[in-house]
């Protein structure tokens, strides 16, 4: 027999559920404050006891209104916090069933792609899916079938919200975790993020692939090009983030590329140098002199160098099997920009130090005079040259082809 408390409470939810049923956008949209002020943070047995066992039937109108409404954002806001309740309860499951059974996964991946959705709205329908996803693998597995990971990463490559992008990665990391069928294609959808236009999703991309990396346990060669080019970046957020990957993809196949490719980024070819970027060429902008990106990349590549040989001889000397010496010494006549110089300074002076062979073919290169100004104070080398010895150094022969020379 019902209870005098129970048929009030079934009461209650009837009348809740007509209110809604014939409400305006507007009062709906105070149920949907009054719902979330009201039921946040509670179980699924909580809210199926608020609403007489009847929880599903509210669920179900929420669910329906925002398929209707989505693309023109009626209090979109309210309808994804309200859902959140549900996806998020614990002992839940049953709701986050009935939500998956109407195609709420693909709602909320449609509404990360509107160009008219706010960034806050983006952010909570991110957070529904990090709840989802939260359940388990075949959750993420779901996420991932419905092309969930390419919808994340262009919300994380185009969002100005720094919430926004950092619940993208949050959300790709957790797609990365646990869950073997697509932690693959991931691992791709990083990489394919670090070509694009935002410094703060391209600093994301970096840290989540370090973190990725390991789990995928190889390295795709597609990855080489698009870190390297992160060197150019003014963002030295971006740039820490790029050397630290680089170091620890040094343990796979990719090390070679990389390698080869950094000392490279040492000697630019001409073509790279008289070109300008966009924003310098644009007549309407005051008259600036930054160094262009390729001086920056310079720079940042013989940083990494340096970095990675002071770690690990063996890299030390594959790296002079490459010419890095010839290059070094090139980057260090570099008078258009002084870092570039400062930094090959700084690596070759450990390669002398290191490597006696090296140190004599340097000193030879030079010569005495510049030699002797060159390893007394490496670090401001730049200063005291003059244009003659940064042509010398440019036009430097320095070849130390084999490394049983180097370690004998």
């Amino acid at each position: 027999m019902t209870s005098a408390k129970q048929l009030t409470a079934i009461s209650r939810v009837i009348n809740i559920l007509q209110e809604w049923d014939k409400a305006p956008k507007t009062k709906r949209k105070t149920i949907l404050e009054d719902f979330i002020k009201q039921h946040t943070n509670k179980t699924g047995p909580e809210l199926e006891q608020e609403f007489a066992q009847a929880a599903s039937l509210f669920l179900t109108r929420l669910t329906a209104w925002l398929r209707l409404t989505y693309m023109i954002g009626t209090c979109l806001n309210e309808q994804l916090k309200a859902i959140g309740i549900f996806l998020s309860a614990s002992s839940g499951h049953k709701f986050m069933a009935e939500f998956l059974e109407v195609g709420g996964v693909f709602t909320l991946l449609e509404i990360l792609g509107l160009k008219q959705a706010k960034e806050m709205d983006k952010a909570e329908a991110l957070k529904c899916l990090i709840h989802i996803a939260n359940a388990g693998r075949k959750y993420k597995e779901l996420i991932c079938e419905s092309y969930g990971i390419r919808a994340v990463a262009e919300c994380l490559a185009k969002s100005k919200s720094e919430e926004t992008q950092d619940s993208c990665r949050n959300l790709l990391l957790m797609l990365a975790q646990g869950n073997p069928k697509f932690q693959l294609q991931v691992y791709k959808g990083l990489i394919a993020l670090l070509p694009c236009s935002s410094p703060k999703a391209q600093q994301m991309a970096a840290h989540s692939l370090r973190i990725v990396q390991p789990i995928v346990d190889q390295a795709n060669p597609n990855i080489v090009e698009p870190l390297l080019n992160l060197l150019r970046t003014l963002h030295l957020e971006v740039q820490f983030e790029a050397i630290e990957l680089i170091k620890e993809l040094m343990i796979y196949d990719v090390s070679t590329s990389l390698l080869s490719g950094l000392v490279l980024l040492l000697k630019p070819i001409k073509e790279d140098t008289l070109a300008k970027p966009e924003i310098l060429e644009d007549p309407n902008m005051p008259k600036i002199s930054a160094p262009l990106p390729v001086y920056i990349q310079q720079a940042a590549a013989a940083k990494t160098i340096g970095i990675l040989a002071r770690d690990s001889n063996e890299l030390s000397e594959r790296l002079i099997q490459l010419r890095v010496a010839h290059n070094l010494l090139c980057a260090m006549g570099n008078s258009e920009y002084a870092d570039s110089q400062r930094q090959a300074s700084l690596t070759l002076e450990h390669f002398c130090r290191t490597y006696p062979i090296v140190d004599d073919h340097v000193r030879d290169a030079m010569g005495d005079a510049l030699y002797d100004l060159f390893m007394s104070n490496p670090e401001t080398l730049y200063v005291n040259m003059n244009h003659i010895q940064t042509d010398v150094l440019v036009s430097n022969k320095v070849n130390i082809p084999r490394v049983a020379e180097i370690t004998e």
